[in-house]
């Protein structure tokens, strides 16, 4: 029988050990997006930029055919990551285009974790590919989506089929932080939170507001 020991599990992510990259969030794109309504992908897109921009996570920003087709980036994403450029693609698959993999290699995290559109094109390619190179690979499957519900099943079920785990939004957030006795990060959760997570973050407003709590304690 094994022992249980006070310490995370291995295939929990922290701020240090992974890569984000965030695939074409933009306008062309989010147009034929019906798997998640737009104000959702917006809000989810701008919590996970908020997360990472604010725990210092190593991200790369991707989009394709910025200027001749698909439109800017989301202003949520950007306004996170103030200016840091953006690398331009042609190819769908955003493993393929030689400039965003100097930048994986130059940071040189072997854990990757995607979001973008859509998902059975712009994140499925990336995550089979880095699956097959020998990359931890996380998608957060509420920060994507795709032109139909079934599109955006059928490529998650797809990815998990190959190895990637999948994740949601306010989780990418809350695994970052794990631990509310982290002081120096915990003003700043809770701050997200507030503001982007939902009913939670009306908890937390809440709680807060009427009694001073706070989850630390």
């Amino acid at each position: 029988m094994p022992t249980a020991v006070a310490a995370p599990g291995k295939t929990l992510l922290s701020p240090q050990d992974h890569t984000l990259i965030l695939i074409d969030f933009q306008s062309q794109m989010s147009f034929a997006t019906k798997s998640i309504d737009a104000t959702a992908l917006r809000n989810n897109a701008a919590l996970i930029s908020q997360a990472a921009a604010g725990f210092g996570v190593s991200t790369i920003l991707t989009t394709v055919a910025e200027k001749s087709f698909s439109g800017p980036m989301f202003s949520e994403i950007t306004e996170a990551f103030p200016g840091q450029a953006l690398l331009d693609r042609t190819s769908m698959n955003t493993w393929e285009d030689a400039g965003v993999i100097a930048k994986v290699n130059e940071i040189g995290k072997a854990r990757i974790v995607l979001a973008g559109l859509w998902t059975s094109v712009c994140i499925v390619g990336p995550a089979l590919s880095a699956l097959d190179q020998g990359y931890d690979v996380y998608v957060i499957a509420d920060a994507c989506g795709d032109v139909s519900d079934e599109a955006h099943e059928r490529a998650m079920e797809r990815m998990v089929q190959a190895g990637a785990q999948p994740m949601t939004a306010l989780q990418y957030l809350l695994e970052l932080q794990r631990d509310w006795a982290r002081t120096e990060t915990y003003d700043m959760t809770t701050g997200i939170a507030k503001k982007l997570g939902g009913a939670y973050g009306l908890g937390i407003v809440y709680a807060k507001t009427m009694f001073g709590a706070q989850e630390g304690h």
